[in-house]
């Protein structure tokens, strides 16, 4: 943030996050529910009400909680005992109040007023099979509605961290808003970051995204796949060197081969760490890119930043749920000493 003079101010939070505001339905199936529901199976596929409906009473009794992409990363990086806040769009009704209550009770600043007497706050229906794959079927409610009037900027300033979320880029409205975010956070001379999300949402926007990446972001976050998809190449190093030209930062996961990061000519190669069997992979890549921001916002270096990323990862994928099992701050300091 800028002073008067044109100083630039120390910030006050590490991150802000701002994506879909929605609250999570986990239940473990089979893959004959998968089948018999004409589900993509790993994918998020958005639906309108009256699908959420008849899927919501098909699913088995499961997990209930505050959800949502960039709102797990944020989660994450106040589990590390960083400083963060979240912009999103909830309405003025039970979910999301649960929303904010639930934000709120583990340190993530969420100060948006609910809306009255339009769509209702947004849910995602998760399926988890036995082989811990997460289909997401989400219905974005008023979530999507998300405005440039609704981007606090002085929020958005007070952030060493800009966090934006790719799944949130399917409206104008969210769009001019993204965009807002991130012209304010430049202007206070702050790091903007964008995760890709999901393979199908590179799809969609592959050509607006290459211009984002451009003109407004700083560093990416995604998996091989999504960073091979967003440049039409079937070779995740080959992905690396494009994307190297048009953002100073990547961090790309790569599964159990662990993640790389992408500065320039440099690759930085972690290993993926293990802490328990993977359970559930809901969230891997929201935690990882928590432990990356948190240790950034710290002044680690990229390596240390991206192994912090793994080791929230691992932890995240041992239980059900995208959020963290135990403080993640506890577990690195077990892991690392």
């Amino acid at each position: 943030m800028a002073d008067g003079n044109g100083t630039s101010l120390e910030p006050t939070l590490d991150v802000v996050g701002v994506g879909n505001a929605i609250v999570d339905v986990l239940a473990e199936v089979d893959d004959a529910f998968v089948a018999e529901h004409g589900l993509a199976k790993g994918a998020m596929t958005l639906i309108d009400t009256e699908r959420a409906v008849e899927l919501y009473a098909a699913m088995p009794p499961g997990l209930e909680e505050s959800g949502g992409s960039a709102a797990n990363t944020m989660v994450g990086v106040a589990s590390f005992g960083g400083r963060a806040a979240y912009i999103g769009k909830v309405a003025d009704d039970f979910l999301g109040e649960v929303f904010r209550r639930d934000l709120r009770h583990v340190g993530v600043g969420f100060d948006v007023p609910g809306v009255s007497g339009a769509e209702p706050t947004a849910r995602c229906l998760i399926q988890v099979t036995p082989d811990a794959q997460r289909t997401m079927n989400t219905y974005l409610g008023i979530s999507s509605h998300l405005s440039p009037d609704e981007i606090d900027g002085d929020l958005v300033a007070s952030a060493s961290h800009l966090y934006c979320e790719g799944y949130l880029w399917d409206t104008d409205e969210a769009k001019a808003a993204i965009r807002h975010a991130m012209d304010l956070a430049h202007a206070a001379d702050r790091t903007v970051s964008l995760t890709l999300s999901d393979g199908f949402c590179v799809d969609r926007h592959r050509d607006e995204w290459r211009d984002l990446l451009v003109d407004r972001v700083d560093v990416v976050f995604g998996n091989a796949g999504e960073l091979c998809s967003l440049f039409e190449v079937d070779d995740v190093d080959v992905a690396a060197d494009l994307v190297s030209r048009e953002v100073d930062l990547a961090f790309v996961t790569l599964g159990k081969q662990g993640s790389m990061v992408v500065h320039g000519s440099d690759r930085i190669r972690i290993e993926a760490d293990e802490l328990e069997a993977v359970v559930d992979t809901t969230g891997a890549g929201d935690l990882y890119a928590a432990g990356v921001l948190f240790g950034l916002s710290q002044g680690a270096d990229l390596h240390h930043a991206a192994r912090l990323g793994s080791i929230a990862a691992a932890e995240v994928i041992s239980h059900l749920g995208a959020r963290p099992g135990r403080l993640l701050s506890a577990v690195a300091a077990s892991i690392l000493g």
